[in-house]
């Protein structure tokens, strides 16, 4: 969430997108006074995201490792990411909101420029270099961990227009989920539901639903099985980007508040 792919700074502690550790039931990015300083959240997003990326390059090679099925690689590569997203989350979401995403960061960004609660334009520009800085090194960390060449490009083409398209969705279900939660007050869920949503999205998406552009760029460093080709970066970014718009105008259109129920007509 990929990762994010927000979660929320209160003693349930949530990703992907969150507020204070003090503010018991905060809403996405909202930075309170006596939240962590902006270092202390820049070293977590920066840790986070190169943990995540550590998480899926490296399983990839486990896997590939093991077995020569590639459903079983997939599989391997799904469970991993699921758990190492949802422990992530869960342990820096109540410093940072556990963005570990540019296209989450972004989203909190322009929702705090619509009046919402939201991440400051000075905390987007720390956040997302942290963000991909962390995800190469993520890269660099697993290539390491298993012997194989650091910093070699990725021959993996996913250029395909199909795989475009999952971007689209893949990135548009993850911010509908993250702001439908911060909507509904159900925060306390994102680690569950933030980290079930990309295993699942891993199979549903015909992308294996990357849905994070900080990710796609350090997968690129790696040529093992979770790898992309430098070429197909900007179109996998560009899509998650536009799958980012599409997610908060379902959230603007699903998502309005209502008439609280003392005022809704009887019967």
């Amino acid at each position: 969430m990929t990762a994010t792919e927000a979660t929320e700074r209160d003693d349930a502690a949530a990703s992907v997108t969150t507020p204070s550790a003090v503010d018991p039931d905060p809403a996405p990015g909202t930075t309170s006074p006596q939240a962590p300083p902006l270092t202390a959240r820049v070293a977590a997003e920066l840790v986070g995201t190169a943990t995540l990326v550590t998480v899926v390059v490296g399983s990839g090679i486990q896997a590939t490792e093991l077995t020569r099925d590639v459903g079983l690689q997939l599989l391997a590569n799904s469970t991993a990411t699921v758990f190492g997203l949802g422990v992530l989350i869960l342990l820096l979401g109540p410093v940072s909101g556990a963005h570990f995403n540019p296209a989450v960061t972004l989203a909190e960004w322009w929702t705090a420029r619509r009046g919402g609660a939201g991440v400051t334009l000075r905390e987007t520009a720390a956040y997302i270099p942290a963000q991909i800085v962390g995800a190469v090194a993520g890269s660099f960390l697993a290539d390491a961990m298993f012997g194989a060449p650091l910093a070699k490009w990725s021959t993996h083409d996913r250029s395909a227009g199909h795989l475009l398209l999952g971007e689209v969705v893949a990135t548009t279900g993850l911010i509908l989920l993250i702001f439908g939660l911060a909507r509904t007050d159900r925060l306390r869920f994102t680690p569950v539901a933030v980290a079930s949503y990309i295993g699942a999205a891993y199979w549903f998406t015909s992308s294996t639903s990357f849905a994070n552009p900080a990710v796609t760029i350090g997968r690129a460093f790696t040529d093992t099985f979770a790898g992309i080709a430098p070429g197909s970066v900007p179109g996998f970014i560009g899509m998650q980007l536009i799958g980012a718009v599409v997610g908060l105008a379902l959230v603007a259109l699903i998502f309005t508040p209502g008439r609280s129920k003392a005022e809704r007509p009887a019967g």
